[in-house]
């Protein structure tokens, strides 16, 4: 059966050829942390939902980084075999807020939409009513459906214009990839931000979840992002941490 070919894999009018863009931006997401080093890489199926291409095209640009020593394929797949980054200190935070490992047979994923976001998230991101953003979805659970923890998030302009590995997302954002951005606060400390953050928890008229508002604002008193974290928390302790410095 003939392989169905999307308008993304037309080879631009000029340019270099598509899947050698794909590459670039494998890369990028491989240099900036998105891939750690040694990381098993989705599958090609994976990859062409992400960045909207076929197969062939995935397949053609993991060609390219394996010849350059940037990926390497065993029998477990293809995995990042970039140098191992400098260890981050105690400061580092993961997100979302409330991210945490599922365990084995446990749920596990996020994607990134362009949205309009909840408009309490609007207003504290100082966004134009019907304004679109940046928006994350998260959701974690053990195999047993407990412990379920979902959180969404909405980016501000300032972030996005801030913040290039977060920017890159904006013409990625159809929900369907997986897209965790686990490093996203390291990337705003790059970028030269400060973080404040301050997490406000409420208990919802339903007794056995927990709910944790937080609001990242910048040096300037910019917002940068805000998240709604919903926790069944039953016996879990919520631990987080406050202020981090810029990384420059």
């Amino acid at each position: 059966m003939a392989r169905t070919t999307t308008s993304h894999d037309r080879p631009p009018v000029d340019g270099p050829p598509l899947y050698r863009r794909i590459a670039t931006e494998l890369l990028g997401e491989l240099h900036d942390g998105t891939i750690r080093p040694g990381e098993r890489l989705p599958g090609e199926r994976q990859l062409a939902e992400h960045f909207g291409v076929s197969r062939e095209t995935v397949r053609q640009a993991l060609e390219i980084l394996r010849r350059d020593g940037l990926v390497a394929t065993d029998r477990r797949g293809s995995h990042a075999a970039l140098p191992a980054l400098p260890a981050r200190g105690p400061a580092s935070l993961t997100f979302p807020v409330g991210a945490h490992t599922a365990g084995r047979g446990g749920t596990d994923r996020a994607g990134v939409t362009w949205e309009v976001p909840p408009v309490e998230h609007a207003e504290a991101l100082g966004l134009a009513p019907g304004r679109a953003t940046l928006v994350h979805r998260y959701e974690s659970g053990a195999a047993d459906g407990r412990a379920r923890r979902t959180a969404l998030t909405s980016f501000s302009a300032v972030a996005l214009a801030e913040v290039a590995e977060l920017a890159r997302y904006r013409h990625r954002a159809g929900g369907h990839a997986e897209a965790h951005l686990r490093r996203a606060y390291d990337w705003m400390r790059r970028a030269g931000l400060t973080l404040h953050h301050r997490d406000t928890i409420t208990r919802p008229s339903d007794a056995a979840s927990v709910r944790v508002t937080r609001r990242v604002h910048d040096q300037y008193g910019r917002p940068l992002e805000i998240t709604d974290l919903v926790v069944d928390a039953q016996r879990e302790a919520l631990v987080y941490e406050f202020t981090l410095p810029s990384a420059v």
